[in-house]
């Protein structure tokens, strides 16, 4: 179920060869993956084929990288929730800190009413 802006609403897998896989760099910034490119993402497999992982001496200065890295990922032929990411970057009440375990499904659901 796709919303408005395209991204995905849910956490779930994406099958498919991955056709283009660049991952981005640079202080602070650690990708974890086991993915590549020409990688065939079976359909029965962990949602979660990789994850990039942002630090900083801020909370600010790590979601500048965060924000950086995510522009500077690719990964084509499947579809990825790097979108969903880049829009929660951009959330004044994410940026601000604070938020609980439920931050994500609350927003989902609003963003979805």
């Amino acid at each position: 179920m796709p919303h408005q802006c395209g991204r995905p609403v849910y956490f779930r897998s994406f099958a498919g060869r991955i056709t283009l896989y660049h991952t981005p760099g640079g202080p602070g910034i650690r990708v974890d993956s086991h993915v590549y490119q020409n990688y065939y993402v079976p359909p029965y497999y962990d949602s979660m084929i990789g994850k990039v992982i942002a630090h900083g001496d801020t909370r600010e200065q790590a979601i500048a990288r965060l924000k950086t890295a995510l522009s500077e990922m690719v990964v084509e032929g499947i579809k990825t929730n790097i979108p969903l990411h880049q829009e929660l970057l951009h959330d004044a009440a994410f940026v601000q800190g604070g938020a609980s375990i439920h931050y994500l499904e609350q927003k989902l659901a609003k963003d979805k009413g």
